[in-house]
């Protein structure tokens, strides 16, 4: 391979990251755009190993700058049929990231490239060689691909062109989930593709819950387990059902055990607090607890503000991921927001008080409708006094549970502590076993106490903050 091309390619490459006084060039990412596509051809469609780019090449780039970049594959074989597309897709994320100097994060129209300084003074100066080293990778790991394809497109104008069509054709691939549930099944599937970034995530795909990523749904595990029993993509039978509201089952339990190396044996498929899936980094969303409020909000990737607990999402990600289980943030795919079954065991839609307008008129029409209204955004609430005033006048359903736990305190406690704290509510009710594992912040505050709890079950009936002096 080092005759071949101007790189090293291993899977000990991994996990690298190209941070930004290191970094040549960045492709995509949330200040710019791109996509990743994967279609099944016939082979007569197909000229094998053929490269096509469209727009300025690595070399034309100038050094530390940022473009936009897609990737469209053309694969064809005996055995290639549509269900494959996605797997195939996914895997480019792994093969990418096999090369030396080469690093490639997130999917389908979120990806995030770089290319390190390095690899271009050692002769990577075009996405030719790149190319055509993903396209050896597919036919070498995935025999069922007999030809491929590769067009990559750096032209801005061309990209906007093509990236809604492959937004149609990501959005077609989901709708075929829609009339099908977790209890009709009796296997899931597992992915374990970001295992080099979290090597404790246990990624679980079920007719119910598409993969965090939002790039592999429950026909997609099932096609890649069949082609490529091997692979990344592998069966989960479902077991016996301990909790169907918060989806637990005894063969996820005893999966979560072995792909965690044990750091993990329960997990609640939809349980957003307690023992809730764990969050590998490329999710698409990540969900966070507002306890001032009781309820949760929901930020993504692309909203490049700040949520009402004075967060990022890039914060909050930093925070959830590494395959980690975080009890107050949930990584998932925009998908399972679509599920009937979305954080079911928790109040689902009825406990949701926040989300960023683009992500929020994304799923508008999967929102109850009853609660489209209720569910703030950045126009409504820009911190949790806005938020609270917000849910107030909307008579969102979250306020009963503030009656409920009004009702619940003490009249003696209520009448010491009814003046109110800066930043925070009077008091605090936090989910049974809540173990807060990052600051608790005010609204755009920067102070906090940081807890960290390992093999800890905890219960809080209430907790008072004060703001010191």
């Amino acid at each position: 391979m080092a005759d071949e091309f101007p790189f090293e390619i291993s899977p000990m490459f991994e996990g690298e990251r190209i941070r930004k006084d290191g970094m040549h060039v960045e492709l995509g990412g949330p200040k710019s755009k791109g996509f990743e596509l994967v279609r099944a051809a016939e082979m007569s469609e197909v000229e094998d190993n053929k490269f096509t780019l469209i727009g300025p090449d690595l070399s034309d780039m100038e050094e530390g700058s940022r473009y936009p970049l897609a990737m469209v594959y053309k694969i064809a074989g005996e055995l290639v049929e549509a269900d494959l597309e996605s797997i195939v897709e996914r895997r480019n994320h792994e093969f990418q990231n096999y090369i030396q100097g080469f690093m490639h994060l997130n999917q389908r129209d979120d990806v995030w490239m770089r290319v390190s300084k390095d690899a271009v003074a050692k002769g990577m100066t075009s996405f030719e060689s790149v190319a055509k080293a993903i396209m050896m990778l597919f036919k070498n790991e995935l025999p069922f691909i007999e030809a491929v394809e590769a067009i990559y497109i750096t032209d801005e104008a061309e990209i906007d062109k093509e990236i809604d069509n492959a937004r149609a054709v990501y959005k077609a691939r989901d709708e075929r989930t829609r009339d099908l549930h977790d209890e009709d099944v009796d296997t899931f599937y597992g992915c374990t593709l970001c295992a080099s970034f979290a090597p404790t995530n246990v990624c679980v795909v079920t007719p119910d819950r598409i993969s965090l990523c939002g790039a592999i749904n429950w026909f997609d595990g099932r096609a890649a387990a069949k082609v490529d029993p091997e692979g990344p993509q592998f069966a989960i039978p479902k077991g016996d059902v301990i909790d169907a509201e918060s989806g637990e089952y005894t063969g996820v339990n005893e999966a979560a055990k072995r792909l965690s190396s044990g750091e993990y044996d329960r997990i609640k498929l939809h349980s957003f607090f307690e023992y809730p899936h764990t969050s590998c980094g490329c999710f698409e969303v990540v969900g966070f607890y507002i306890p001032e409020v009781d309820g949760i909000g929901w930020v993504d990737r692309d909203f490049a503000g700040t949520a009402p607990n004075g967060l990022q999402f890039s914060t909050m990600a930093g925070q959830t991921g590494g395959g980690k289980q975080v009890v107050g943030f949930l990584g998932i795919g925009v998908n399972y927001f679509r599920s009937p079954k979305f954080i079911e065991a928790d109040g689902g839609w009825d406990r949701v008080v926040w989300m960023p307008k683009m992500l929020k008129d994304k799923v508008l029409n999967d929102i109850p409708e009853e609660m489209r209204d209720m569910v703030a955004t950045e126009e409504d609430a820009a911190d949790v006094e806005s938020l609270r005033n917000f849910l107030k006048e909307k008579n969102h359903p979250i306020l009963e549970r503030w009656v409920e736990e009004e009702e619940e305190a003490p009249e003696e406690e209520e009448a010491a502590e009814s003046a109110p704290q800066a930043g925070f509510a009077p008091q605090m009710q936090m989910p049974t076993n809540f173990m807060p594992s990052m600051p608790m912040m005010s609204g755009g505050g920067s102070g906090g106490v940081k807890i960290v709890l390992k093999n800890a079950k905890v219960s809080i009936e209430k907790v008072i903050i004060k703001k010191q002096d």
